[in-house]
């Protein structure tokens, strides 16, 4: 449809400018996370009041991304300005996977963080990553020191991890709401509420987009440490999505 190589890395003057293709829900209420307008008494506030957006039309509106357009996507976003990339999507193979990893070396090099949702299978992704991940090499034992992978959380002890979430030991960082988030929809003055690690990932990087307008001469990699040593600590059992059963 949108007459591209595949095959072929440097054909990249591909696709067309409408961005209201198909469905544009999900983009639309992940924005609104980020940077919604505060304090204007409209709908829902966004986590940063100091935060401009770029949208870059990665994924179809029914998902299936194609590891050239994530890869591209990346390196335009950093091209154009991009000191935080938000990427709610993720899938379990990636054929071109030395591509998505040379775009986040690139942005690595320019020193930007990108912030990936964990996925909603409900499953431990230990050693099973949801593409594109921040690790890389040998058996994945390199890890880039730019990329954050977030899980949803829910607002009561029993859904803190939620049931959708992925989760992991070492392949998620940190958790955030993302059980029915009420946020923008499509439409003038339209607003819903929308669960998934979708969710959750904007807004971690609406806090990382608030720490660096403040603090800017922090680097990413410092911009996560800082987002992983400040979360609320837990100190009691909560629920596996993938069995039912507690865990600590």
């Amino acid at each position: 449809m949108v007459k591209d190589n595949y095959d072929d890395f440097n054909d990249k003057y591909y696709g067309n400018s409408n961005i209201s293709a198909g469905d544009v829900m999900h983009g639309t209420h992940v924005s609104g996370i980020i940077g919604a307008s505060r304090d204007n008494g409209v709908g829902m506030d966004g986590i940063a009041d100091n935060v401009a957006l770029i949208e870059v039309r990665t994924v179809p509106g029914s998902g299936d991304e194609h590891d050239k357009d994530v890869a591209l996507a990346i390196r335009y976003a950093v091209d154009h300005g991009a000191k935080v990339i938000n990427m709610s999507f993720g899938k379990p193979i990636s054929p071109n996977r030395n591509w998505v990893e040379g775009a986040i070396r690139y942005a690595q090099k320019h020193d930007v963080l990108l912030v990936h949702a964990a996925g909603n299978d409900g499953e431990d992704i230990t050693g099973a990553p949801n593409f594109p991940t921040q690790f890389y090499g040998p058996n994945n034992s390199e890890s880039f020191d730019n990329v954050i992978t977030v899980g949803a959380s829910g607002a009561m002890q029993d859904d803190l991890v939620a049931e959708f979430s992925n989760f992991s030991k070492t392949d998620v960082d940190v958790f955030a709401p993302g059980v029915q988030i009420y946020s923008t929809l499509p439409g003038k003055d339209n607003y819903g509420s929308l669960s998934g690690t979708s969710m959750a990932s904007p807004v971690v990087t609406g806090v990382a987009a608030v720490i660096r307008s403040y603090f800017p001469k922090l680097t990413a990699p410092q911009v996560k440490q800082l987002i992983m040593a400040s979360v609320t600590k837990i100190n009691f059992p909560v629920i596996n999505p993938a069995t039912g059963k507690r865990l600590n």
